[in-house]
């Protein structure tokens, strides 16, 4: 943290979840950021194994223990909390940044008061010249689907140019100080996947834009072949889907949804799953579903303290 600065303070906020060593790589990066005024702040998500090795290894961050595992929102929520900058920027513990990567984020919001949050373009770490986002088309009202412009493509600079889109990504994404005040904390009742697809639906009710911007770049070390699967992962995509569904569409386009997920999307998914002899995924599907059938209070939010 440089007070000094004439730049506005940022505060990353990234969360750790036994991933200490890749967690100190993203630190290492960030320490050669060109940018002259930052705090950055690592939650501890209740790790099994010892995360002390990233303080040890990074004593000017500040950090975080959380003794119950809060998930990508609740984690995400403790920093911003804690945060004392103008921006908050939630960055993924498995990302490497560029030296400039955060001039051109904090500068769009600089110019333009109706920006809500930015994301910058993300390319595969481990695919060198391969994109995983430069924006993101809008997600169906029917469907809960979505996709990312520019993936799986070559970079040959055919997104350079900025542009407002649907919704921030997730492993990358600046709000500021001020949006958090107006529509409050990420709702934690997701835990993990659509949280922030949904805060990106909170924050365009408000009045305000998303944007991707093209001048700033990231390195994800997600893998380009996206995602084995995992029941926790079925649990929670099944689970999600249908809430963001239920938060964010309205109307006859929820019901038409509705009717969807009812006469296609759950007998399809049932009936691979039975013929695959992946019970343990029905079972995770299927309680997915059943959480929603019974789940109350789904349009609570927290507000920042």
């Amino acid at each position: 943290m440089n007070p000094q600065s004439e730049k506005p303070l940022v505060s990353i906020i990234s969360i750790n979840y036994n991933g200490a060593r890749v967690t100190c790589e993203m630190l290492e990066s960030l320490q050669r950021i060109t940018y002259p005024n930052i705090e950055v702040i690592i939650v501890d998500n209740a790790s099994a194994e010892d995360p002390s090795v990233i303080l040890q290894e990074h004593p000017w961050i500040t950090f975080i223990r959380s003794e119950k595992n809060l998930g990508f929102a609740g984690g995400n929520n403790l920093g911003f909390n804690a945060a004392k900058g103008k921006y908050f920027l939630m960055l993924n513990n498995d990302t490497e940044v560029e030296p400039g990567f955060l001039e051109p984020l904090v500068n769009r919001f600089e110019s333009d008061v109706n920006t809500g949050a930015v994301s910058p373009k993300i390319i595969f770490h481990h695919s060198p010249g391969v994109i995983q986002f430069a924006g993101f088309n809008p997600i169906n009202p029917y469907t809960g689907r979505g996709t990312a412009i520019g993936f799986g493509e070559k970079d040959n600079g055919q997104y350079n140019l900025s542009h407002t889109t649907s919704r921030a990504h997730g492993a990358a994404m600046m709000v500021s100080r001020k949006l958090v005040e107006e529509i409050g904390l990420m709702a934690d009742l997701f835990f993990l996947y659509y949280e922030e697809m949904d805060y990106c639906e909170r924050i365009k009710r408000a009045g305000y834009t998303i944007w991707y911007e093209a001048a700033s770049t990231i390195y994800h070390k997600e893998s380009i072949s996206t995602g084995k699967g995992s029941t926790l992962k079925t649990y929670y995509l099944t689970r999600n889907r249908l809430l963001y569904q239920r938060r964010n569409v309205k109307g006859l386009r929820l019901f038409i949804s509705l009717i969807f997920f009812l006469v296609v999307s759950i007998p399809k998914n049932t009936f691979q799953y039975i013929l695959k002899g992946k019970t343990d995924m029905l079972k995770a599907f299927w309680k997915g579903v059943l959480w929603n059938i019974t789940a109350k209070d789904i349009h609570r939010n927290e507000s920042l303290i």
